[in-house]
């Protein structure tokens, strides 16, 4: 019997989801974000798809440190792409370049079709 492992793929977003319904573990704050990543230690993401901005004064700085972190101790987290879809332009390319410097394969994605707000909130 042959088993097809589903992809796995993050979002840390505080109100988008991907609009194509696709399967993934959704962190709305940056704190959900650390746990979620932190659950998923020592196994490949084959995406994560990360938000500046998350509400109220919650930014991803938080998850971006545990990444940054994790390479400087020269364990990254092994990662397909980072993608970073924020509408923030600034926080965007300190994000990209941030996650850059440590090895990290990023893309930007804002404005991308795959994430969206849905009529129902996850």
């Amino acid at each position: 019997m042959v088993t097809e492992k589903l992809p796995r793929i993050v979002l840390v977003d505080d109100l988008r989801s991907f609009v194509d319904g696709r399967l993934a573990h959704v962190a709305r704050t940056s704190a959900a974000g650390v746990e979620v990543l932190a659950r998923h230690r020592g196994q490949r993401l084959n995406e994560l798809w990360l938000d500046h901005d998350l509400g109220e004064d919650d930014t991803i700085w938080p998850v971006v440190e545990v990444l940054e972190r994790a390479a400087f101790e020269e364990h990254p987290f092994d990662i397909g792409v980072v993608y970073v879809h924020s509408a923030n332009p600034a926080g965007a390319e300190k994000i990209m370049q941030a996650l850059r410097r440590w090895g990290y394969h990023v893309r930007s994605a804002a404005g991308s079709p795959h994430v969206g707000y849905l009529a129902e909130a996850d």
